[in-house]
């Protein structure tokens, strides 16, 4: 016997139509390319959304077709969040920080029919506009010799009705930013999107609600900007986007002057606001606010400080493949006694899965206990993880025969079931028979008061076939010695002597992959035919 419940579409339109009804006096801020700050409504967003829709429906876009966008974080790219989906197409967002020859791969592959970029990032279409096969491009902003946006959504009336879709249709579409081969398509049905914006806005998750004030830091054009516009849009949130001005003043005078509540970045950007904190404390006034830090671990170092400053930190995991939020980090209720220290341990691990995400540990020999100790690749399945790519049959042992996605992620989890991220399965150091956490090393270093940012890779050793190797880069200003270091890894973080890297090398900057995360393949090629240092005890 089923319920008597009526069956009722999970869409992104429903959002769309929620927020216009309900929120219309909504504030959302964007600033420009030139610095200056642009303010609406969401009335005007919700009409302008629905304008965008109307127009690409008139103009022939049909249900299940894509449409890209190359855009910073603004109300312009918000309105293609909302008005592509309400036509019935998938958003596909295109990574700005990605080469030339990438982008022209991806929307290709993608089958782009439309294209709206903003008039910033013309040059940056130009470098593979004849390599492209799209019908239109707008330009939002001054169009030049290209369509314009604005022009292209005003000739709407108004009378438009949101394409009838069903919650299984597609509503957008991210490609991943993986180091190694072909970028992969994931497309995200409306129904997951709508479940994930209900989880991370639970109170044990990122909390969003009507009363926040709400700055994606976090791109737009990478993995759904975690879904937080999604979820913002859906709580009528005032939504404030930086554009392309991502440098710490910028970002600490607009959180301040617009009360910001809730942000999110990679650490790479909250390393750089914390220490314009550090040096002028009193500069900006800021309120309460909260801080989603993900894309790689944060260091507890990182954790601490803006604590001190008054911002407290969520620690999500994901992946473009989990729409991407998939675990968070919280404590339990009998945990309220642990000490401050404590809870900033805890607050370094990736956390607890979300409601409806399951998760399982595997190794070679099968299901690895809840231990803490044991060491296996992190399985997910969920209503908002991937069961394939787009378009290819490619990469198929990235799922189980029994319908898990196999992330890669090699990690431990504790009897509570807070899982830990030991390494990616690729970036696992064996020296000696015995596993290094590459991860582990790189948040004590950054811990260290000179050390800005640190990478340790595994490079070939004739004696223990793998031994760490860390690359480091030191504050402005700041002097430490490799022997310092290795000191500080032993005595202040109980890292054992087979634990310690070899040899240090010290660099004004580390590569990182188009959306923050550390480059180690191409570390790994520049230090691949690296000499140990000799004279050096190097038992284990």
């Amino acid at each position: 016997m089923q319920g008597n419940m009526m069956r009722f579409p999970l869409t992104l339109n429903h959002l769309l139509e929620r927020a216009g009804k309900l929120f219309a006096r909504s504030e959302i801020v964007s600033r420009l390319a030139d610095r200056s700050l642009h303010r609406y409504s969401y009335a005007d967003f919700h009409g302008r959304s629905r304008a965008l829709g109307q127009a690409l429906a008139r103009a022939g876009i049909r249900r299940g077709d894509r449409v890209g966008t190359l855009m910073w974080n603004g109300y312009r790219h918000l309105e293609c969040y909302f008005g592509i989906p309400a036509a019935g197409a998938a958003l596909h967002t295109l990574n700005l920080r990605l080469h030339a020859d990438e982008l022209a791969y991806i929307v290709n592959h993608a089958e782009d029919r439309f294209l709206i970029v903003d008039d910033v990032l013309v040059p940056l279409l130009e470098t593979f506009r004849d390599r492209i096969k799209v019908e239109r491009i707008l330009v939002a902003g001054e169009s030049g010799a290209y369509e314009s946006y604005e022009e292209f959504i005003a000739g709407s009336d108004g009378d438009f009705t949101c394409a009838a879709v069903e919650e299984d249709d597609a509503a957008a579409l991210c490609y991943t930013s993986g180091t190694t081969g072909k970028p992969k398509g994931v497309l995200y049905s409306h129904r997951a999107l709508v479940l994930h914006s209900f989880a991370i806005c639970m109170a044990d998750t990122f909390a969003i609600s009507h009363q926040d004030t709400v700055m994606p830091v976090m791109p737009m054009f990478h993995a759904n900007a975690w879904g937080v516009p999604f979820a913002a849009v859906m709580c009528g949130s005032k939504l404030v986007f930086p554009g392309r001005h991502v440098a710490p003043g910028l970002l600490l005078e607009l959180a301040a002057s617009e009360r910001v509540t809730f942000s999110g970045a990679v650490p790479t950007v909250w390393l750089a606001v914390v220490m314009a904190l550090d040096c002028a404390p009193q500069q900006w006034k800021l309120g309460p606010m909260r801080v989603v830090i993900a894309g790689s671990a944060p260091p507890e170092s990182l954790i601490r400080r803006l604590n001190d400053h008054g911002i407290r930190v969520i620690h999500p995991w994901g992946l473009t493949e989990t729409s991407p939020i998939a675990t968070v980090c919280f404590p339990k209720q009998h945990m309220r006694g642990l000490s401050q220290d404590e809870l900033l341990r805890l607050t370094t691990r990736q956390g607890l899965p979300c409601a409806f995400v399951e998760m399982r540990v595997m190794s070679d020999a099968g299901e690895a206990p809840w231990d803490g100790q044991s060491m296996a690749e992190v399985q997910l399945r969920g209503p908002w993880i991937a069961a394939k790519y787009f378009k290819t049959d490619e990469q198929t042992d990235k799922w189980t025969d029994d319908g898990w996605f196999r992330t890669g992620d090699v990690v431990t989890v504790d009897s509570e079931g807070y899982m830990k991220i030991a390494d990616r399965t690729k970036d696992l150091i064996k020296s000696g028979g015995e596993w290094i956490s590459s991860v582990d090393v790189e948040n004590a270093l950054v811990g260290h008061p000179a050390v800005a940012e640190a990478a340790v890779i595994a490079v070939a050793h004739p004696t223990w076939l793998e031994r760490p190797l860390a690359v480091v880069v030191l504050c402005p200003g700041a002097k430490v010695s490799a022997e310092e270091l290795r000191a500080y890894l032993a005595e202040q973080h109980s890292f054992a002597k087979w634990q310690l890297p070899d040899d240090f090398v010290f660099v004004s900057e580390l590569p990182h992959t188009s959306t923050g995360k550390l480059l180690k393949t191409e570390l790994r090629q520049q230090y691949a035919e690296w000499k140990w240092p000799s004279g050096r005890d190097t038992s284990l």
